[in-house]
């Protein structure tokens, strides 16, 4: 791979451009998902955690909380997640509030998915391409098994991206991405043996 990447020429006008075109029907949805975690648990609405973008810069992610209050593990068991949470995650809404981050240009909607730091640290010189994009709410990984993948391999798709990214990949990856939504493909299951994704001790809370 060449020494760097970076965005294609539009790629951020087409991001402001969906965040426009689905702003209002996204925040009607939005106050929905909002109501559902709050009658069904107590604690907060939003998750905050801090994340990896582009070029390695740490920046605050946003969720809907999923889990009950307090510090939760990376990789949950289902006692963990809330009645809410659960479908959520089904149907991927959880990460809806994101589309905050793309408006304020930490993310992207099209790219890989946002690391935690330690995740980042065991990076090879190579797989630091990653970062060479923002990350985004959906990518190639997630459109080609999602969570079912260990992490090498959607670390691949990611780098795979990143090479050959451009405006006709997005809008196909996007138009996959409802399909992913609605099957809930991918959903369930996290590689927590994976040398790659494993917590390390001081990881932080999950929600």
């Amino acid at each position: 791979m060449p020494e760097e990447f970076g965005p294609y020429r539009g790629k951020r006008a087409l991001d402001l451009l969906i965040v426009c075109v689905i702003g209002l029907p996204a925040l009607v949805v939005g106050l929905l998902c909002a109501l559902a975690v709050k009658v069904t648990s107590r604690g907060p609405v939003l998750f905050l955690q801090e994340r990896v973008g582009m070029g390695g810069r740490p920046f605050t992610v946003f969720k809907f909380r999923t889990m009950v209050a307090g510090d939760n593990p990376i990789f949950p068991d289902a006692s963990r997640i809330t009645t809410a949470g659960k479908w959520l995650r089904r149907f991927s809404l959880d990460e809806l509030p994101q589309l905050l981050n793309v408006w304020r240009g930490e993310m992207s909607i099209v790219g890989p998915r946002p690391t935690l730091a330690y995740q980042v640290e065991r990076y090879t010189d190579r797989q630091r391409h990653r970062l060479d994009v923002r990350p985004g709410l959906t990518g190639l990984a997630q459109v080609n098994g999602r969570n079912a993948l260990p992490w090498e391999e959607r670390i691949e798709l990611d780098l795979e991206y990143v090479r050959t990214q451009s405006l006709l990949l997005d809008l196909r990856i996007i138009g996959r991405t409802l399909w992913v939504m609605l099957s809930g493909e991918g959903a369930e299951g996290h590689p927590t043996d994976d040398p790659l994704a494993a917590p390390s001790p001081e990881r932080p809370a999950a929600g």
